[in-house]
């Protein structure tokens, strides 16, 4: 080797190993939304590592149903990534107090969110913060606007609105009134129970009170959605006790079904089956004039690994992460799950923007079951899926269903005792 080239050569080696001249530092992040591995290739991260230099992004989902066993045994293993993406509130909670993930509160990107946002990755206390929400889903319902118009029905603003729009449809004949089944549960609560039924318990005031132990499951605004669902039944068709959630969602896109009790997240998939105009309408109110509530659910969070050994660099991506950037990229990319961040977001899609449309008239909350109150056995959650389709099927009564529900949660939460 010429005396020149080795020089070169060491010059090259010197400046490789100054500290002002470092490789650059690459994130990786855990996620169980392995159907967002797209978005986060082609979109989000180019994004950020365009606005970061220096930072390089590595999305590593794994399978939803072995994420919280596969991302806890990385944890433990020290061979988690860098980032944490977060499902809300107790799987994260128990990460956190477990020492895996790092507190947030003193990042200033967190006073981008409301209290309803960040509910869902805190301590009970409300002290500690350790996931920077993403998106929610926003429950109502999707109905065919081309059989709206043909039946010359109007969106309903009332229950008793909701109720004769149904009968309508059902004495006319040719649409199957309202697509749900209730052969898988879930669907039943979810676009059911906890769908009209913040409109009932005045959605924050209520869902607190029961966790405060000031409201029972027995009281009427608990037990009185219950008896609104043993109205549905009779608009459901004939088989709705063997039908499956895919089952719904196929007579609702194959123009069947005229109304669809729904969460946002259905928006891409209908959008690319039905081949007729959608709209939405929120959950109708029992009296004109009412304040509306809608389930606003806090669904995706991220958070900081605390055995990172790039924090500085995390902490970028987690202020980026609360960004009306991000939040544009994602609430427009996949329409239906919305940004939670408080900066406006325009997004494209009009059925997307229906639903979100309902931030600016209603009060929001998240579903009653999921923060605190099924953590025990038996699981409120899951007991409330079975009484709600008790409800539709009218095999109990709903002061019948209250009671049960209450002694559940009353034989392991104190404060209920």
């Amino acid at each position: 080797m010429k005396p020149a080239s080795l020089k070169l050569l060491l010059l090259g080696t010197a400046l490789c190993a100054s500290p002002g001249l470092a490789q650059d530092v690459t994130l990786t992040i855990e996620s169980w939304r392995n159907d967002d591995l797209a978005l986060w290739q082609n979109e989000i991260i180019p994004a950020f590592e365009a606005a970061n230099p220096g930072i390089k992004v590595l999305f590593r989902p794994s399978a939803p149903t072995e994420y919280n066993a596969v991302l806890n045994s990385k944890l433990e293993a020290g061979s988690a990534g860098d980032l944490i993406t977060c499902r809300p509130f107790d799987a994260s909670l128990a990460i956190f107090e477990a020492g895996h993930l790092v507190d947030l509160d003193d990042m200033g990107a967190m006073s981008n969110f409301s209290d309803v946002a960040k509910s869902a990755w805190q301590t009970d206390d409300g002290s500690a913060t350790f996931c920077v929400p993403m998106a929610s889903v926003i429950h109502g319902f999707i109905y065919n606007a081309d059989a709206f118009a043909e039946l010359g029905l109007e969106v309903p603003e009332t229950e008793a609105e909701f109720f004769a729009v149904l009968d309508a449809i059902k004495d006319d004949g040719s649409y199957i009134p309202m697509a749900m089944g209730t052969n898988d549960q879930w669907e039943a609560a979810t676009m059911g129970y906890n769908n009209i039924g913040p409109n009932y318990w005045k959605g924050e005031e209520g869902r607190l009170a029961l966790i405060a132990g000031a409201q029972s499951l027995t009281d009427e605004v608990w037990t009185a959605p219950f008896a609104t669902l043993a109205r549905w039944g009779a608009y459901l068709g004939d088989g709705y006790e063997a039908q499956t959630y895919p089952d719904s969602q196929n007579l609702f896109t194959l123009g069947r079904a005229a109304i669809y009790p729904a969460g946002s997240w259905e928006i891409a998939g209908f959008n690319a089956q039905a081949d007729f105009a959608m709209g939405a309408f929120k959950p109708p109110v029992q009296n004109a004039g009412d304040t509306c509530y809608i389930s606003d659910h806090t669904d995706i969070g991220i958070g900081m690994n605390a055995a990172s050994p790039n924090p500085e660099a995390a902490k970028t991506f987690l202020a980026w992460v609360g960004s009306p950037e991000l939040a544009s990229i994602f609430g427009n990319a996949l329409p239906g799950f919305y940004p939670l961040s408080n900066d406006p977001v325009e997004l494209s899609d009009p059925l997307a923007n229906t639903f979100i449309g309902w931030r600016g008239t209603c009060e929001t909350t998240i579903r009653s079951t999921y923060q605190i109150l099924s953590r025990g056995t038996p699981n409120l959650e899951t007991e409330t899926w079975g009484a709600s389709v008790a409800a539709i099927k009218g095999t109990a009564t709903p002061e019948a269903l209250g009671a049960e529900l209450q002694d559940g949660l009353a034989s392991w939460y104190a404060p209920q005792q």
